[in-house]
């Protein structure tokens, strides 16, 4: 008999089988990666995001934007259970991956993670060589033979474009490599255990603009197998490289002296930043308020 992480991992794993939401899907729209319904994000106490509803669909790189403290990076953080690691959060709502249901009780987290992986702001490649770092997640899913890891380091570097940068010197520590080639070695760490989503929280904030256009260019390559979704500051990187994006905003009661962060507006991201519904996206993409 299959153990409940087995089953959720074939379940969190099905194909194209998972159903747009009614009024959700255009002529361009794969099938539905993520459905979010009346999401509401607490830290304890504190109600951090409200009411958030979504989809997010297959093969394309949907852009979280908006000002600091909105909330965009704990409604990321929620897609792979991560906020799951800090005391006193929880959700309220449904958030269905592929069809299942990412908070079921039965759900394994680690299951969840094994398929939607996530690159951080900064850079956070291990103290190890490059080659261990790229084959640790392998390694930890149980896989040793040389010949196999060998194949998957060189296939992960390559679709991370760093391949032909590092291959004379895998056995060198990664803590030796520019900002911009760590991140993108923290993005084949991620593609090593062949993940179907693919999270993003800011990665080029650290990095110049040349290494800004590699992980660009690298997006936009690698989004034809995996899905991405990306918070970012930057609204022309969101023009350049999103399919969708996204635009929260802070809700203030005066009265209570609180604030949280809703979902204003969502959509094709040309229509985002070139015909907002929402008198608040406007305001903030053409930069009037920040």
């Amino acid at each position: 008999m299959e153990q409940p992480e087995q089953q959720i991992t074939a379940k969190l794993t099905l194909p194209e089988t998972a159903t747009v939401a009614a009024g959700k899907q255009d002529s361009f729209t794969g099938a539905t990666v993520f459905d979010a319904k009346n999401v509401s994000i607490y830290y304890s106490a504190f109600r951090a995001v409200t009411d958030v509803s979504l989809s997010i669909y297959e093969n394309e790189i949907t852009a979280f934007i908006g000002p600091s403290g909105c909330g965009k990076t704990t409604v990321l953080r929620t897609l792979n259970r991560m906020n799951d690691l800090i005391v006193g959060a929880r959700v309220e709502g449904d958030i269905h991956y592929r069809g299942a249901s990412l908070y079921e009780r039965s759900v394994s987290p680690t299951a969840v993670r094994r398929r939607i992986g996530m690159v951080f702001q900064k850079p956070n490649p291990f103290p190890k060589s490059i080659y261990d770092n790229v084959a640790y997640g392998p390694r930890i899913n149980g896989i040793r033979g040389k010949d196999r890891l060998d194949d998957i380091v060189e296939r992960s570097l390559k679709q991370a474009a760093l391949w032909d940068e590092v291959k004379d010197r895998l056995n060198k520590s990664a803590l030796g490599m520019s900002g911009g080639q760590q991140q993108r070695l923290c993005i084949a760490r991620t593609l090593s255990v062949e993940p179907d989503v693919i999270l993003m929280d800011e990665p080029c904030s650290a990095l110049d603009p040349i290494a800004t256009g590699r992980i660009e260019d690298l997006m936009r390559e690698i989004k034809s197998k995996y899905t991405i979704v990306i918070v970012t500051h930057n609204m022309q990187q969101a023009t350049r490289v999103s399919d969708r994006t996204a635009f929260y905003s802070v809700l203030r009661d005066d009265k209570s002296d609180t604030r949280t962060g809703v979902l204003v507006e969502y959509g094709r991201t040309q229509q985002i930043f070139e015909d907002p519904h929402d008198s608040r996206t406007q305001a903030y993409v053409t930069g009037r308020v920040g």
